[in-house]
C-alpha cells in the first residue's frame, strides 16, 4: 500500500483549512485516512505558531514505515527540521517566454545599429 502524508481540505468556501494526514495515495484527497497528524491555517500570519500544528513524533514513525510526503508536507516538515532541506531548481522557470526574448533581441539589434551609425 502506498502511503502519502498529504493535507486533506476542510473549512467553507474561501476559508480554507487543512489537516495533515496518513492516507493511502488511492483515496480521494478528502476521503478516508488513517490517522490526522496536524493540522494547517493557511489564513494565519507566516509567523504565528498556530498556522502549523503537528506531532512530529507520529510524522516521523510514518517517514520510517515508508510514506511519502507531498511536495508542501515536505516543506512544512523541513520547516520544521523533521526533514532536511533539499534542494529545488526548475532553471525554466526564471526564463523569459518567445515575446519577450523576440523584444530583447530587437532592442540589442537596434542598439547595435546605433552603435555602428555612431562610429
Amino acid at each position: 500500500m502506498a502511503m502519502k502524508i498529504r493535507l486533506a481540505r476542510g473549512g467553507s468556501k474561501k476559508r480554507p483549512f487543512y489537516s495533515i494526514v496518513a492516507a493511502d495515495s488511492r483515496m480521494p484527497r478528502d476521503g478516508r485516512f488513517l490517522e490526522k497528524l496536524g493540522t494547517y491555517n493557511p489564513l494565519l500570519p507566516k509567523d504565528s505558531e498556530h498556522r502549523v500544528k503537528m506531532d512530529l513524533e507520529r510524522v516521523q514513525a510514518w517517514l520510517d514505515h515508508g510514506a511519502q510526503p507531498t511536495d508542501r508536507v515536505r516543506r512544512m516538515l523541513e520547516a520544521a527540521g523533521a526533514l532536511e532541506k533539499t534542494k529545488r531548481d526548475n532553471p525554466n522557470k526564471g526564463t523569459p517566454g518567445k515575446k519577450a526574448q523576440e523584444r530583447a533581441e530587437a532592442r540589442a539589434a537596434k542598439a547595435a545599429e546605433a552603435a555602428d551609425a555612431e562610429s
